[in-house]
């Protein structure tokens, strides 16, 4: 009587899974790989970008505070003599005079 070997052809449920199982982890592994080499890459590229960016340029420092201009006390000084023209103790040639002595 001859002996009988297992299925001949296509292999069985237990063979079909372990050659499943060693195609994903072989992807698994594969993706994993490309992964890692991606990011070094981006790594290096971003190094060497660093180093041929230009050095930031220095900083200067702020200009200094603008000291109040005499503009704004003449406003002042125009809006008083408005206020004692409407108050009537200004004429209007006495405000006239006044105000071209504050102009100029």
């Amino acid at each position: 009587m001859p002996l009988r070997r297992g299925r001949v052809g296509r292999p069985g449920l237990i063979g079909t899974i372990a050659r499943t199982a060693v195609v994903a982890g072989t992807a698994t592994a594969t993706s994993n790989a490309m992964n890692r080499r991606g990011a070094q890459r981006a790594a290096e590229q971003q190094a060497y970008a660093q180093q041929q960016a230009p050095p930031p340029p220095p900083q200067q420092a702020p200009p200094p505070p603008v000291a109040p201009s005499a503009g704004g006390d003449t406003v002042a000084q125009l809006g008083k003599l408005a206020e004692l023209h409407s108050a009537g103790a200004l004429s209007d040639a006495e405000f006239a005079a006044a105000k071209a002595k504050l102009l100029g």
